[in-house]
C-alpha cells in the first residue's frame, strides 16, 4: 500500500525541538526505542504489527513545497529549519522484532539509530503506526486463541475511528489469524480474502423474505450466504430449506446462513436442527453482532454449532482496552547511554536485545532483556531491517508474517489462551543492564 501522509502530520513539539537541536548543534547520532511499558490488565501478551508501514513511512517521508511555504509563512520557525525540512530524507538504521512476534513489557520492538533531528522527527508517526496495529493484532490474537476452529472475519470498517484505521484493522487482524475481512480495499492492497453477505435492508426491500433470498441467490450464486434474522430467524431457516432444492436444480448451493441478533447460542442450535432435518447438513452457520472475547468463550463452553464469526466494533476499536501504554524514548546520544528516571516511567538505557528461551515442548519459557552486546542463551528477537534509510534484504510477505504469528501463538505458555489472567511471563532484566542504568544515573546530573 502506498500511504504517504503529510510531513506536517506530527506534533508541534517535534518541530520545536528540531529547530532547537539545529541551533544548538545537537545533531550527533541518537538511538530511540519503541516499547510498551506495561500490559493492560486483561492482556497476558502483545503481538507486534505495523513494521511494514513504519518502514514505508521512513523511506518516503518528504515535505512538499506547499507544506514548506506554509511553515515559512507561519512565523513560528526559522529559515534554517525550513531549509532542513526541504532536504529531509531519513538516512538512519532500524532494528526491529519481526511482525507477528509475541512481546512483553519493556521489550523494544523497534529501534531507530539516526542523527538526533531525524530520529526525533519520525517519533509521532512511528508511535501512531506501531501502536495501532500492535493494539489490534493483540486483541485479534486473543479472539483467535478462544475460537481456534472458527472462521473469524473482520467486520470493523464502519466502526473504525477512520478509513485508514479500518484498513489497518483488516491487516493487523489477518496477521493475528483472522481468515479475512469485509473491507474490499484490503484485498487490493494486501491480498487479504474478503467476505460478505447482505444487509437487512436488502431483505426489507422485498415484500416477501423468500423472494429476497431467491433474487440474491440468482445474482450472487457463488459462496451464497443468506441473512436469516430480519424477521423471525427460525421461520427464515425453514424458508432456506424450502428454497434449497429449487436452487440446487439451477446448480446453486446455499453455503451458509448468517444470524446477526438475538440469543446467538440458542438460535444457532435451533437453526442447525432445522437445516439438518431439511438435508442441509453441509450448510454452515455464520454469526455476528456484538462479539467479544467472553462471547467466544461462551460459544465454546455451550457447544454452539457456529462455524464462522464476524467481529466488528470490538476488534476495530479494541473496545475493552483502546490504548497501550507505549513510548518511543531516547536510549543513547553521542555514544553515551541515556535514560529517563521519572516515577512510573523510568527506562532502561542503551541499545538492547531480547533473548527468548523455549522449553522441550516448544513453548516459551522466559525472556532476557539486556544490552545488545551481552550474551545469553535463547533466540535473539531483534534484527536489522533498514540501513542508511533503505530496507535491507527481502521483506517477508503478509502470508509469511501471518504464519510466523501463528507459530508464536502456538508457542505461548499454557494458560495464555484463556480470557482470564494468566501466570506472569518472566522477562529477566540482565545484570549488565542494571549495571548500565546505575552508571548512567551516576553520570547524569
Amino acid at each position: 500500500m502506498n500511504s504517504l501522509p503529510s510531513g506536517l502530520l506530527t506534533d508541534l513539539y517535534q518541530l520545536n525541538m528540531i529547530q532547537a537541536y539545529l541551533e544548538s548543534g545537537q545533531t550527533d547520532t541518537a538511538v530511540f526505542e519503541f516499547f510498551v511499558r506495561k500490559l493492560p490488565p486483561p492482556r497476558s501478551f502483545l503481538v507486534a504489527a505495523g513494521l511494514e508501514q513504519a518502514l514505508e513511512f521512513l523511506e518516503n517521508l518528504r515535505f512538499s513545497e506547499e507544506e514548506l511555504d506554509w511553515l515559512a509563512s507561519s512565523d513560528r520557525f526559522s529559515a534554517r529549519l525550513v531549509d532542513y525540512l526541504a532536504n529531509f530524507r531519513f538516512s538512519g538504521d532500524v532494528h526491529a522484532m519481526p511482525e507477528g512476534n509475541v512481546f512483553f513489557p519493556n521489550e523494544p520492538i523497534l529501534r531507530v539509530t539516526a542523527a538526533l533531528p531525524e530520529a526525533q522527527l519520525v517519533e509521532t508517526q512511528l508511535i501512531n503506526i506501531l501502536h495501532f496495529q500492535s493494539l489490534i493484532a493483540s486483541k485479534a490474537a486473543r479472539m483467535v486463541l478462544l475460537a481456534p476452529d472458527k472462521l473469524l472475519v473482520d467486520f470493523g470498517l464502519r466502526r473504525a475511528h477512520s478509513a485508514e484505521a479500518g484498513l489497518m484493522v483488516a491487516r493487523a487482524s489477518y496477521i493475528a489469524g483472522f481468515a479475512g475481512t469485509a473491507t474490499v480495499l484490503a484485498e487490493k492492497c494486501f491480498g487479504i480474502p474478503v467476505y460478505g453477505t447482505m444487509a437487512h435492508s436488502f431483505i426489507q426491500s422485498f415484500d416477501d423474505e423468500l423472494a429476497a433470498f431467491e433474487a440474491f441467490a440468482r445474482v450472487r450464486p457463488k459462496d451464497l450466504v443468506l441473512l436469516i434474522d430480519t424477521y423471525n430467524t427460525e421461520t427464515a431457516a425453514r424458508k432456506v430449506v424450502a428454497l434449497a432444492s429449487r436452487l440446487q436444480a439451477r446448480g446453486i448451493t446455499i453455503r451458509g446462513v448468517r444470524i446477526d441478533s438475538g440469543d446467538l447460542i440458542e438460535l444457532s442450535k435451533s437453526v442447525r436442527r432445522i437445516l439438518d432435518e431439511g438435508g442441509l447438513k453441509e450448510t454452515i452457520i455464520f454469526a455476528s453482532g456484538g462479539i467479544e472475547e467472553d462471547t467466544l468463550a461462551a460459544f465454546a463452553r455451550q457447544g454452539a454449532p457456529i462455524n464462522g464469526i464476524g467481529i466488528g466494533t470490538s476488534v476495530a476499536t479494541s473496545s475493552d482496552e483502546p490504548a497501550l501504554d507505549c513510548a518511543y524514548k531516547l536510549q543513547e546520544y553521542a555514544g553515551l547511554p541515556r535514560r529517563k528516571r521519572s516515577t512510573g516511567k523510568a527506562t532502561w538505557p542503551g541499545r538492547k536485545q531480547v533473548w527468548r528461551r523455549y522449553g522441550p515442548d516448544g513453548r516459551m519459557v522466559s525472556d532476557v532483556l539486556s544490552v545488545q552486546d551481552d550474551h545469553h542463551d535463547g533466540e535473539p528477537l531483534i534484527g536489522s531491517v533498514m540501513r542508511a534509510g533503505r530496507r535491507i534484504d527481502r521483506q517477508p510477505s503478509l502470508q509469511e508474517i501471518r504464519l510466523h504469528a501463528r507459530q508464536q501463538l502456538n508457542a505461548l505458555p499454557q494458560g495464555f489462551e484463556a480470557c482470564g489472567p494468566a501466570p506472569p511471563y518472566l522477562v529477566h532484566i540482565a545484570p549488565r543492564l542494571h549495571e548500565l542504568a546505575a552508571a548512567v544515573d551516576l553520570r547524569m546530573k
